[in-house]
């Protein structure tokens, strides 16, 4: 198999993931909140689904540099699967506490999951393009980055549909169904080598990162919390307070999102790109950090003028929140790629995606909590201070490109 139809196997793999996982998050948050769950305790069966990301991006882009792209892809589509299947097996017999616990827990597999498909297919990218082709790397990252989402914006829908027409544990199994089929069209179809790296790091090489990844992580944890922080718990449960449905939710959210994933994938076209594939683009993400910041302060000063109107100002605010955060997104997701070694992408990729992760535990968490103290209004102050660090961060950020040395031994 070529390494572009090999990519195009992954690429297939990663959406049909993309699907059950979107679907999945709006089940358990809406599902639960009906159950009366308050906000802070709907934040925390994410908890462990965000924790379990932040390890597995780690050493999931060690595992595919040593072990191949295919063997991690495979491994996530299988502990999906098994996450459905254990979530579907939730009795509502039991105690609260022990129920909290089950979701977790399988919360915490979907989260491994998650970050091992992620990992294998973002790594896969550089693998296919053209040493030195830094405008095909850019429109490869950003198509890829915003079909993934758009399709995500889908599942949140198709979570909310799959809810009300045939109930919990029925989505699930359905999901499940689905999801083990794609499990098996990959494990026959990727070659066994494929990203497997000649010579893979010693573990404790995995945080021997150059200093603009180490620069480009950080600014992903305040970016995606600054996202997460009312996107996860806030927003839905605002809306829902509101007087929304369920399948009004979902469907807010599903379009919201492959509007965001849309424009991701456009990113491209818009970011200035230069031969070098650094010096144009790093301004651009340091520009457009800048914009972001002033978004959820722009939604505040609209709330404090006109309150009366707050369902309007916060959908309004959200919608122009999502095309500046997808610029933004998609600059990142490029620069990373961009920065790493092609030897040990993955690995460069999943230290990267760990921050990602931290981020969105970060933002899960204040989510709930903030809500629970603030309302919306206290999510989205959250959201701007998160901003502002992102912003002085990116103004670090290199213009070139440095490779790491590993250490003496």
């Amino acid at each position: 198999m070529s390494p572009r139809r090999a990519y195009a196997s992954v690429v297939a793999a990663y959406w049909g993931f993309t699907l059950t996982d979107g679907a999945l998050r709006m089940l358990v948050l809406l599902h639960f909140f009906t159950l009366g769950y308050t906000p802070f305790e709907l934040a925390f069966l994410f908890v462990l689904y965000e924790l379990a990301g932040m390890a597995t991006n780690l050493f999931g882009g060690w595992a595919a540099a040593r072990f191949g792209v295919n063997v991690t892809l495979s491994a996530g589509l299988a502990l999906q699967v098994a996450a459905l299947f254990m979530l579907s097996a939730l009795d509502p017999a039991w105690s609260r506490v022990w129920s909290v616990a089950w979701v977790v827990v399988a919360q915490g597999l979907a989260g491994v999951a998650k970050d091992l498909t992620k990992t294998s297919a973002k790594s896969a990218i550089k693998l296919v393009t053209p040493e030195g082709d830094s405008g095909t790397l850019f429109r490869y990252v950003a198509w890829l980055t915003g079909s993934k989402n758009a399709l995500k914006g889908v599942g949140f829908f198709l979570g909310g549909l799959l809810l009300s027409a045939f109930g919990f544990a029925p989505a699930l199994w359905l999901m499940a169904g689905l999801l083990a089929f794609v499990f098996a069209a990959v494990a026959l179809s990727l070659p066994r080598m494929f990203g497997k790296a000649r010579k893979a790091s010693r573990v404790r090489e995995l945080f021997a990162k150059t200093r603009a990844i180490n620069l480009l992580a950080a600014a992903r944890i305040v970016l995606f919390g600054a996202r997460d922080v009312w996107f996860v718990v806030g927003l839905p449960v605002f809306l829902y307070a509101a007087g929304w449905s369920f399948a009004e939710v979902g469907g807010f959210l599903a379009l919201w999102t492959i509007g965001y994933g849309i424009v991701q994938g456009l990113a491209y076209r818009i970011v200035p790109r230069s031969p070098d594939g650094l010096s144009a683009e790093v301004p651009a993400a340091r520009l457009w950090a800048g914009v972001l910041a002033l978004v959820p302060v722009a939604i505040l000063a609209g709330l404090g003028a006109a309150p009366a109107r707050a369902e309007t100002i916060v959908v309004a605010g959200l919608a122009l929140f999502g095309i500046v955060f997808a610029i933004n997104s998609s600059v990142h997701s490029y620069l990373v790629v961009a920065y790493a070694g092609s030897e040990k992408v993955a690995e460069d990729v999943g230290f990267y995606y760990a921050a990602n992760a931290t981020g969105r535990l970060m933002g899960t968490l204040l989510s709930g909590l903030l809500y629970q103290v603030g309302g919306i209004e206290g999510c989205l102050i959250g959201a701007a201070a998160m901003l502002a660090a992102c912003c002085a961060i990116s103004l670090l950020l290199p213009r070139k490109a440095a490779v790491v040395e590993a250490p003496a031994t």
